[in-house]
Formats: structure tokens, sequence, C-alpha cells
């Protein structure tokens, strides 16, 4: 591993409709090794010909020529600084000319003030991940899914566009819960969760923040030599990260009657364990912190690249939910 290469952030951009607009690439450094291992995968040009892929030109700048044409090359796109617009706020934003894209963490603050519908769909969401995660009797789900149309008929859409293998469509609880199997229902239905949030302005980039968080939690378990059923463990803990800002209640508070594994409450709650420590590495990420990333990818003996890899296919797997619920 070369410690002196730097990650490069995939950070994910809202458009002017608040939905995820573009990826933009940030690096702390011009980490020249990082950047051309990145321009040179087939996936990379694949991913940035078909979704924005833009380079600050503060950041352009500072590249040497042949760097700044492979990435352009890729697909890459150098915009100027004054067209994304760095918002924190607590209410919906808006853009001022000419920006066309949000950065910022303004879907990260509380909910919109839900009615009373809304508040009884959270509750009942919140009933549906507790039976789920108490791996409870199939009947059980199903009658909870059935007070909640939305939540329901977005499950079962992203299951029948994503193929899962199965050789007809699914058109039933029970028949989704049958061919996914309990590990992945429990993974599309925390997507949903995020997904299936009626008047909340910060759903698509909250789903699609989660998204990207939870699979490169998986990801990077795997490059760490973790099991598979670690690796899905993994993806789990990235998701209930954010549980807190979806429904705007403490995290600690939300997970109590979920009947986690205490390694996942620990690495949630206390960034305890190889789990926890993937977690912590991926908050540094988010607050593009290179330093701070680095250090704890030494301390899981994974490289620059495989962070940046990584989080190209997570990036991808991003884009691929969140068209799909977007139809």
């Amino acid at each position: 591993m070369n410690s002196t290469s730097r990650p490069v952030f995939f950070h994910l951009l809202a458009d002017q409709q608040l939905a995820p607009g573009a990826v933009l690439l940030c690096f702390s450094e011009p980490t020249t090794d990082t950047l051309q291992l990145l321009s040179s995968q087939p996936d990379f040009l694949e991913f940035a010909t078909g979704f924005p892929c833009l380079l600050a030109a503060s950041q352009a700048s500072g590249l040497a020529p042949e760097v700044l044409s492979s990435l352009q090359s890729a697909g890459c796109v150098v915009t100027d600084d004054a067209l994304i617009y760095n918002s924190d706020e607590l209410t919906i934003p808006q853009l001022p000319p000419p920006a066309l894209w949000i950065d910022g963490n303004w879907y990260q603050a509380p909910p919109p003030r839900a009615n009373q519908a809304q508040s009884a769909s959270r509750t009942l969401a919140l009933k549906l991940l507790q039976l789920v995660n108490e791996d409870a009797d199939t009947r059980d789900i199903e009658d909870v899914l059935r007070q909640d149309p939305t939540l329901s008929y977005q499950l079962l859409r992203l299951v029948n566009s994503l193929g899962m293998g199965a050789t007809r469509p699914i058109s039933s609880f029970s028949q989704a819960i049958l061919i996914l199997g309990r590990t992945q229902l429990r993974r599309w239905i925390n997507l949903m969760l995020f997904a299936a949030r009626t008047g909340d302005h910060r759903a698509p980039m909250l789903l699609a923040a989660v998204s990207l968080r939870a699979r490169t939690m998986e990801l990077l378990a795997k490059e760490c030599g973790l099991d598979r059923a670690d690796q899905d463990q993994a993806f789990m803990a990235g998701m209930f990260s954010m549980l807190g800002v979806l429904f705007g209640t403490p995290l600690a508070e939300l997970i109590k009657p979920l009947q986690l594994s205490d390694a996942l409450v620990n690495a949630i709650t206390g960034h305890r364990g190889t789990m926890g420590e993937l977690l912590q590495a991926l908050e540094y990420a988010a607050q593009r912190d290179a330093t701070g990333l680095t250090d704890w990818l030494d301390r899981l003996q994974l490289s620059a690249g495989q962070f940046t890899l990584a989080s190209l296919s997570a990036s991808q797997w991003m884009l691929e939910i969140a068209r799909e619920v977007k139809k």
C-alpha cells in the first residue's frame, strides 16, 4: 500500500429539483497515481458519460496537463466553482443564479414537520423495520406492508425493475420474501424507508447518500477480507447510521427496539470493531477530510486506490437505485 497516495472523493451534488444531479471529484492534493488509476477504468468512462462527473476549476488548475486530459477523455467535465452553491440551510434551499448544483448538508437538516398521516406512516415504517430485523413471521410483515401503500409500491417496483433473479414479476409480498430471502428483503425495505417519504424534500438525496454509504461499506468490508455475512452487516451499518437523520430522532433511541447484533450496535454507536472503523472512515470521507480518511484506511490496511474504486462502484449502484425510484 502506498501511504503517500490520497483518495479521490465522489461527492454527491443535488440538481435544481433537489435530486441527485452530479458527482464532484474532490481531493486534497494533486494525487496523480489515484487519479490516473481512476481515469483508466472502463467503469469510470461508463459512469461519467451517463451522469455528470464534475471537476471544480479551482482543483483542475493544479493538475498536470496529462492527468487533466485523461480525466476529461474519460468524461469528467471541468466546471466553474460559481456554478456550485453550498447550502447548510434548514429549509428548502434556493439556488442563486448562476448556480446549477447544490453542495452542503442541507438534506441532513431535521425532517419537515409531519402531519397526522405522515406520523402514522413513520410509526408503520419503524414497526416494519423492527419486524424484519426480528425475523418475524411473513404474514406479520405482510400485514404492516399492506398498511403503507407508498412503501409497498416502491418496494415491489424496485424489486421487479432490478430483476433480482426472478423468472416472472413479483406481485405479492410473500413472493418477494420467498424469492429474495430475509437478508435481501431487509436490505430493500431499509432502502425504501428512505425513498418513500412523501412531502420530504430531502428524500431523493437521503436515499442516494445512504445508498452510497451502505454500498461503499459493503465493498470495503470485502476488501478487508470479511466474509459475506459480515459484508452484509457492513451494508446495514452504513444504512442504520443515517436513520437518525431520516426520522429526526436520536439514533440510539431509534435502534433500541430493532434487536440488532452487539457488533452492529457497537459499530453504529461507538465506531467499534472493523465495521465501526469503516463507518468512521466514511464519515471522514463525507467531510472530505483526506488526512483523517487516509489514517483510518491505513488502520484497515486499505489503499487510497481501493477506496476510490469502491466509491466508483458504489456511485454506479446508487445511480441505478435513484433512477429506478424516480420512474
